[in-house]
């Protein structure tokens, strides 16, 4: 294998002081920050309504879209306004709104439908907001409208006066057919969103009638609603206790995994060095306030996964040295074992870490807490394993042995000498 250092003579086991304050510190930090500020739970764990709004320029000022929602009932406090970009063009038109879980009564369909539906209204009420008065007054925002509400004022105005010499029914069919046609080429073609309906002109099926008429019923908002989504307290809790399971049960698997192939301090060793490192990245997540989503606690569980593999590369050198150079001390096993992996653990980590660090930078708000959390966690992870698990292992090691050094030896009492012959006679004679 390439040695990117050659014959590193470096006595990591000497700062290991210095290694546990730097991880005390951390930790402390991390523990203080989620204890006061909390974590910024996302909608996968908190539940509440997730909504992606698209401009066809520049978001307005976040102070102006909080105060278009704060007139629609919403505790503009409680929403979470997050920018997002283009990863392609660069272009940022969109922003995500997080918006709270509220109490809905009940309507027609689940609460959760209903509260969706009542979601979507104030939010396209505070999009109007951003229209021209005089269009919003007159006219119907064909980026907002859905199919079927399109199929009916279709049928209602009748403009190319089906109902009367086809029938009703016919006519819903055909208007129901022309309303696809747009609501297909502004979602999918045009990216959810229209600048202007002239570009109806371009769209293949419609007649020239009604693409002359959309102009006087129908008008081009300057935004419109890309998705929306929400999720109820209870799933957000059960999801929330099935992420902690499922990394407990990861480190319990690993524990058990490595204690066999290895001896069971090893093991835990592994294990503590992986708690380590959750429990630095979560506290950093708390420090920056950080959304922690699925994506996050997918990155986690790589990052356990990550860990463990550089630990064992560690722990297997350690049990091969030991084998081959048995009358040497256990700290200088453990500290040459390091070494001999050092390029390899700079190659692995290095190469990783510089596609994370690509990832972060390049791939968009989407993915960022995802890959912040393994760039956080890399470094942490393959720290951990110089820094954590030998040195927790070499100190149980001595323990043990200074243990047995200071138990007492048992030594068996000597045997009584037995009588030769002669003093027998002497004995008998008497």
């Amino acid at each position: 294998m390439y040695e990117l250092i050659k014959t590193p003579n470096i006595d990591w086991i000497r700062l290991k002081r210095k290694f546990i304050f730097v991880s005390l510190a951390l930790l402390v930090l991390g523990g203080v920050s989620a204890f006061t500020r909390g974590f910024n739970l996302g909608i996968d764990f908190a539940g509440g309504t997730l909504v992606n709004v698209k401009f066809k320029d520049a978001p307005p000022p976040e102070g102006r879209l909080r105060e278009a929602l704060g007139k629609q009932g919403i505790d503009p406090g409680k929403v979470v306004i997050q920018p997002i970009s283009d990863p392609i063009s660069g272009v940022k038109n969109e922003v995500l709104i997080r918006l709270p879980q509220r109490e809905v009564g009940q309507k027609a369909g689940s609460p959760a439908e209903s509260e969706l539906d009542m979601e979507k209204r104030a939010i396209l009420a505070a999009l109007s907001t951003f229209n021209p008065p005089s269009e919003v007054a007159t006219k119907v925002d064909l980026n907002t409208i859905s199919r079927d509400r399109l199929r009916e004022l279709l049928v209602a105005e009748d403009p190319l006066r089906l109902v009367s010499t086809s029938g009703r029914a016919a006519a819903e069919l055909e208007y129901g057919r022309y309303a696809d046609t747009l609501i297909h080429y502004r979602d999918r073609d045009q990216g959810g969103l229209l600048r202007d309906l002239a570009d109806v002109r371009a769209v293949p099926g419609l007649p020239t009638a009604l693409i002359e008429w959309l102009p006087k019923r129908f008008f081009a908002g300057n935004a419109a609603m890309i998705s929306a989504e929400i999720v109820g307290p209870q799933i957000g809790q059960e999801l929330r206790q099935r992420a902690i399971s499922v990394t407990l049960a990861s480190l319990a698997g690993m524990l058990i995994y490595i204690a066999f192939r290895f001896e069971w301090i090893y093991g835990v060793a592994a294990v503590i060095a992986v708690f380590h490192d959750v429990l630095v990245t979560l506290g950093i997540f708390s420090l920056v306030q950080k959304e922690i989503s699925l994506n996050v606690v997918a990155a986690l569980l790589t990052l356990v996964g990550y860990s463990v593999n550089d630990t064992i590369v560690i722990f297997d050198r350690v049990r091969e040295n030991l084998r081959l150079r048995r009358r040497e001390g256990l700290t200088k096993i453990v500290n040459d074992s390091i070494n001999q992996t050092l390029s390899r653990t700079i190659l692995t980590s290095g190469l990783t870490l510089l596609a994370v660090l690509s990832l972060y930078l390049f791939g968009g708000e989407v993915l960022s807490g995802f890959s912040l959390a393994l760039l956080v966690g890399i470094i942490v992870g393959t720290y951990s394993t110089i820094a954590i698990a030998s040195p927790i292992m070499l100190w149980w090691q001595a323990w043990q042995s200074q243990r047995q050094a200071r138990r007492p030896v048992v030594r068996p009492k000597p045997a009584e000498a037995t009588p030769n012959r002669k003093e027998r006679r002497a004995t008998a004679s008497r």
